[in-house]
């Protein structure tokens, strides 16, 4: 497609007033309050394999970004994109898969950019979402005594990634790699009695810890605790390794919250573990204390 081609493709979908119907350099926003503002960039062969669907890549675009929102607690306002020409029917799927998420979540496209890239380079693809009305809670804002909890379910992405990759396993587990669901709802309601939040995108006990170091703080686990899903118990087990596997696996999109001890959540969630003095992670089950794995979840490197 030729950025004309497409420019006109995306005026086919749902598009925000501040856009200008994307025929100008800039979008106007003029917000009644705070913004709230999160950027995710993923690559092919890093964030998603090669065979993945345009669609479905489009889809998994826009709901990490989302994902940040709802850990936020904020009500989606719009998205911009940054997008790299190329193969025509890769380019048109891809349209069709954003226009679905867009028009699923009520976030309309405000702007962006297009480019090129050397014949045969790796997709990279950028979107900036844009959310407003948000408590925001921290993620360094657990305090000693809090529970830790989480709401959704862990593992499903990280076993659909083995069946994108080639694995046999229920198309379940691979729709949870492909297409995450932000818990745009669930974020709202947690928002406001979370002294802490995030979302879960490269692994729980890494990001547990993660919240746990910003916090100042410890944190203990109880690997028994975690929230797996009848099918990734059907597909891997729910023993020790099982349940570690899925606690490094990341991009499970699902949200991490601490809140005071005793506190009921308004969703469903699952409680995993408490916060106290100290620092570092722990984990232990049934059986006593569990050995922390050599990799608590996915980390970029060099």
């Amino acid at each position: 497609m030729t950025e004309s081609d497409f420019l006109a493709a995306l005026r086919t979908l749902p598009l925000h007033a501040a856009a200008r119907g994307l025929r100008d350099d800039v979008a106007l926003l003029s917000p009644a309050g705070p913004l709230v503002l999160t950027t995710d960039t993923v690559v092919e062969g890093v964030h998603y394999v090669a065979t993945d669907p345009a669609e479905d890549v489009a889809w998994k675009l826009v709901a990490v970004n989302l994902s940040d929102l709802a850990a936020k607690g904020a009500v989606p306002v719009g998205v911009m994109l940054n997008y790299p020409l190329g193969d025509d029917a890769w380019d048109r799927a891809f349209i069709e898969g954003l226009g679905e998420i867009l028009t699923r979540f009520g976030c309309p496209l405000i702007g962006g950019d297009t480019f090129s890239l050397p014949a045969g380079s790796a997709h990279v693809l950028t979107l900036t979402a844009i959310g407003e009305d948000a408590p925001a809670p921290p993620r360094s804002g657990a305090q000693a005594g809090d529970s830790l909890w989480v709401a959704g379910m862990i593992g499903d992405a990280g076993a659909g990634l083995a069946i994108a990759q080639g694995a046999f396993g229920p198309t379940s587990l691979l729709a949870a790699y492909r297409r995450p669901v932000p818990l745009l709802a669930e974020g709202r309601l947690l928002a406001p009695i979370a002294h802490a939040m995030m979302d879960v995108s490269d692994g729980l006990l890494l990001d547990a810890a993660r919240m746990a170091v910003a916090s100042g703080l410890a944190v203990s686990i109880d690997l028994a605790a975690i929230p797996l899903s009848t099918d990734y118990c059907a597909y891997a087990g729910e023993d020790r390794a099982a349940r570690l596997a899925a606690a490094t696996a990341g991009d499970d999109y699902a949200l991490l919250f601490a809140a005071p001890a005793g506190l009921q959540p308004p969703v469903p969630a699952t409680r995993i573990g408490s916060f106290a003095a100290g620092s570092g992670i722990s984990l232990h089950d049934g059986a006593g204390t569990v050995p922390l794995p050599a990799r608590l979840g996915f980390e970029h490197t060099a």
